[in-house]
């Protein structure tokens, strides 16, 4: 007996619906012909010179007694946002907030930091600071920019955050796999692991340490 399709047919969803629908993500992505593991895993980090992290840290540090953290708002202005400017300032990545993206009707919406140099970044904010669930929206949004775009790049990051803290993914192309990367990263301690995994998707040259278990 086949199994019934987690999705129906007849209608359309968008990323968010998939945060909502709280699916097994190891279904849902074979939906879509793709794979799901989970494991620990040293992502590559850029190696060169960041000086100016020391002054994004401390800036962030010195603001947070004094912010609520207990809205999305708040959370996105205060920790997100001042990371993913960073990485526009040092790699001069377009940058696009809530990009609208349509590859089917089950696969579109919006997509919350879409970062573009010679290669591809996302970032996605947690809702509710579920990163469980919104790690199978992230999945679900690799998925579908790896169906739309032609550019030459084996793997797709991703990252999902609550702000305080970011997790992982890897989608390898040729493969259709999926790693849910187990490793959390905390804002501000490992704030400079962050960074520097996120640089060494945009930028591939001879500063990209190599660091995989």
């Amino acid at each position: 007996m086949s199994r019934k399709p987690l999705l129906d047919p007849n209608r359309s969803y968008t990323f968010s619906n998939y945060f909502d629908l709280n699916a097994d993500p190891f279904d849902l992505v074979g939906e879509f012909g793709y794979s799901l593991i989970r494991t620990q895993l040293q992502l590559p980090q850029f190696s060169g010179d960041l000086q100016q992290l020391n002054f994004l840290k401390q800036r962030i540090d010195n603001i947070l007694p004094y912010v609520d953290l207990t809205n999305e708002t708040a959370r996105r202005e205060i920790l997100i946002a001042p990371i993913v400017s960073e990485l526009v300032q040092i790699t001069h990545a377009r940058l696009s907030i809530e990009y609208s993206l349509q590859v089917t009707s089950q696969l579109q919406g919006t997509l919350d930091y879409y970062l573009r140099t010679q290669t591809h970044l996302l970032v996605i904010e947690a809702k509710q600071a579920d990163l469980t669930r919104g790690f199978t929206q992230l999945a679900m949004e690799m998925i579908a920019l790896d169906q739309w775009t032609d550019l030459n790049q084996p793997n797709l990051l991703g990252a999902i955050t609550t702000g305080n803290i970011w997790q992982f993914g890897v989608l390898h192309r040729s493969s259709k796999q999926i790693e849910q990367v187990l490793n959390l990263y905390r804002v501000t301690e490992d704030i400079e692991a962050v960074v520097r995994i996120l640089l060494a998707a945009l930028i591939r040259d001879e500063r990209t340490t190599q660091a995989r278990n």
